[in-house]
């Protein structure tokens, strides 16, 4: 469920905007968020953002809600997160995760991930600027993409054909989510 295989499709624009607030100096230190629908790019912005800061030798933990959603777990997986990333990042501690990882189309939790603290994390996909951590943000970024049937076919593109149903039905989960969460108007649209 990942994005970072689109950055071919990704509008310039947008990378370019990515590097500009790796430049400006504006991301030292907090979370940032960089939410909205699959398929917008988050996971390309993300990664030109983490590359941009490098490039500027700052250095920025990336952790991907990807490595806790599943189909059938959207959403409900924040307490995890909250315990092995959000609760060490704030302590100043190196973090320790277990994303998911998938075998035959069954998502098991993989070995433990270790990354050094940085000052600055960034938690990137859908969900990632909940309500939950809104108060506790430095950014929030929030990416539209193309319509929802042009992200469906990058979806598809990224994930295969045979997987069409489950993400159509994520789509469906993301717009019900995003409209009751109301996660659109907390962040900084990012268009391209």
């Amino acid at each position: 469920m990942s994005d970072s295989t689109l950055s071919c499709s990704v509008e310039p624009d947008l990378l370019a905007t990515a590097q500009r607030i790796a430049d400006s100096g504006e991301l030292g230190s907090g979370i940032v968020a960089i939410d909205g629908p699959s398929g917008a790019g988050k996971s390309t912005f993300a990664d030109a953002l983490v590359t941009g800061l490098a490039r500027r030798g700052r250095s920025a933990v990336l952790i991907r809600t990807d490595d806790y959603a599943t189909w059938d777990d959207p959403a409900a997986w924040w307490p995890e997160l909250e315990r092995d990333v959000l609760a060490p990042f704030h302590r100043g501690h190196d973090l320790a995760y277990r994303p998911r990882v998938w075998i035959d189309g069954v998502p098991r939790l993989g070995p433990v991930e270790l990354l050094r603290w940085a000052p600055l994390l960034i938690l990137e996909g859908v969900t990632s600027a909940r309500s939950a951590i809104a108060e506790r943000l430095a950014r929030g970024f929030w990416l539209d993409g193309p319509d929802s049937a042009a992200r469906l076919t990058r979806a598809v593109a990224r994930d295969g054909e045979d997987q069409r149903p489950l993400l159509a039905a994520w789509q469906r989960f993301e717009e019900g989510w995003f409209a009751v969460d109301g996660t659109r108007n907390r962040c900084e649209l990012l268009t391209s």
